[in-house]
């Protein structure tokens, strides 16, 4: 199933609101590219932006429980860019 931007933009609200996190580690071309949600006590949601034509694009998204280690190791670099920027 692909959920929309506005879909997604809520998403981001809700995790925002429970004191969660919002990263988008690689930006979309019309979306939200991949970002991952995380936050203490709440699920992980890695959004995938998914293109349909070069007009428009939907969003996968895949919740775990735990975060797994592939998108641990994004974060972690995401950061150290960031120190280093």
């Amino acid at each position: 199933m692909l959920y929309s931007c506005t879909a997604i933009e809520g998403l981001a609200q809700k995790y925002y609101e429970k004191g969660g996190e919002v990263v988008e580690i690689i930006p979309g071309t019309l979306g939200f590219g991949l970002t991952v949600m995380h936050g203490e006590g709440l699920k992980t949601a890695v959004v995938t932006e998914i293109p349909i034509t070069t007009q428009s694009s939907g969003h996968k998204v895949r919740l775990y429980n735990k975060m797994p280690d592939k998108y641990k190791k994004m974060l972690h670099d995401y950061y150290e860019m960031e120190v280093f920027a």
